[in-house]
């Protein structure tokens, strides 16, 4: 399938996250900005794929990472950073989010599992609280956190 048929509206991705569970298949979420993707990232989605199912990657909007990182960030363009994750394999859809976390997307699919990276505890996910209302589970997943855009970018402009 190619990247961009992977990238789906807020409103289609409930349908499609439906029809693969009557399929039988689980539904994982992971989210983040995903701007500059690097090593830790792909160990991220990738370990979200060992769990067994469909991969749905939600991507902060260029507004939300803005109010996230701050002013200069996103580096690239929130369709082009969804399109970069979409042409991962290990990826089954794509969407991008707005808000501050993405409670209202685990609400509208109800994912069996949230994946976070380890920089997280099960308990520390912040939408842990979503997860629980519709009895899905946290997994934490990847490598340990020793990558970040923030620090390639800070290294890049000369900082410590």
């Amino acid at each position: 399938m190619n990247a961009s048929a992977k990238i789906v509206d807020r409103e289609d991705l409930p349908r499609r996250t439906e029809q693969w569970k009557r399929a039988g298949e689980q539904v994982i979420l992971c989210n983040g900005a995903f701007d500059l993707l690097h090593v830790g990232h792909v160990r991220y989605l990738q370990g979200a794929k060992e769990l067994g199912g469909k991969v749905v990657v939600a991507v902060n909007s260029d507004r939300s990472v803005r109010a996230l990182k701050g002013e200069g960030r996103p580096a690239i363009p929130e369709d082009e950073r969804a399109e970069i994750v979409a042409a991962l394999e290990c990826v089954d859809a794509v969407v991008v989010f707005s808000e501050p976390d993405v409670r209202a997307i685990i609400r509208e699919i109800r994912p069996d599992i949230q994946a976070k990276g380890t920089d997280y505890t099960r308990d520390t996910v912040p939408e842990h609280d979503a997860m629980a209302e519709h009895g899905g589970r946290v997994e934490i997943v990847g490598d340990a956190k020793n990558h970040s855009t923030t620090a390639i970018l800070e290294s890049k402009r000369g900082k410590p």
